[in-house]
């Protein structure tokens, strides 16, 4: 579906209750590339599957960037606030509750920047490979907000001394966070699901 101001697929729940993902693919994937991993995580659950809006050498992405490991501050800003806009209004047409964001790489780069620019928009998020590349200081607090981050173990995209930086700024901000660190790169593997399916079995008890 191209309304709404993003082309993206919805699933519907099968198990009420369950708070529904919004799915965010990393550069040049799109709105079909996390299904599978969010039926894993959260059988029964709706889905809400985006693609994004920009182009990088023909790759959909959530926001421009200048190089690699160099965003684009003004619109990092501006597509945050414009997929805001689309959860928003995704809630209402679809009429379902605040959801928990399931981010790998750029997605889960514009994932943490919605946690921190837009309080309460969101339930929760999971980061699977994000990135701090800039320092977003002053945050607004999002205390007791749940956040798993997932590294990889031999990721050359966010090096190790790197990798800590997220999870200690979402921490100073006041989130319940969760890190773990899988035996992978830069790419999904399956314990990414793994980690996740258990981080969402808790939330739920």
């Amino acid at each position: 579906m191209s309304d709404l101001g993003y082309i993206h697929r919805f699933l519907a729940p099968t198990q009420p209750g369950k708070p529904p993902l919004v799915l965010l693919h990393r550069t040049g994937g799109n709105e079909d590339d996390l299904v599978d991993f969010g039926r894993r995580v959260a059988p029964g659950a709706a889905l809400l599957a985006l693609r994004g809006n920009v182009l990088e050498d023909g790759k959909p992405r959530f926001f421009r960037r200048v190089a690699r490991g160099e965003f684009d501050l003004d619109d990092f800003k501006l597509r945050t606030r414009e997929i805001g806009d689309f959860i928003t209004h995704a809630r209402a047409t679809y009429g379902i509750g605040a959801p928990i964001a399931a981010g790998f790489s750029n997605g889960a780069n514009i994932a943490w920047s919605l946690l921190l620019s837009a309080p309460g928009l969101l339930k929760g998020a999971i980061l699977m490979r994000p990135m701090l590349a800039f320092d977003p200081r002053p945050v607004t607090s999002v205390s007791g907000l749940p956040v798993l981050v997932i590294a990889g173990a031999t990721d050359a995209i966010v090096p190790p001394e790197d990798r800590d930086a997220m999870p200690a700024l979402l921490r100073e901000a006041g989130a319940r966070v969760t890190y773990e660190t899988v035996s992978g790169d830069h790419n999904l593997v399956a314990a990414d699901g793994d980690v996740a399916a258990a981080w969402l079995d808790k939330l739920q008890v």
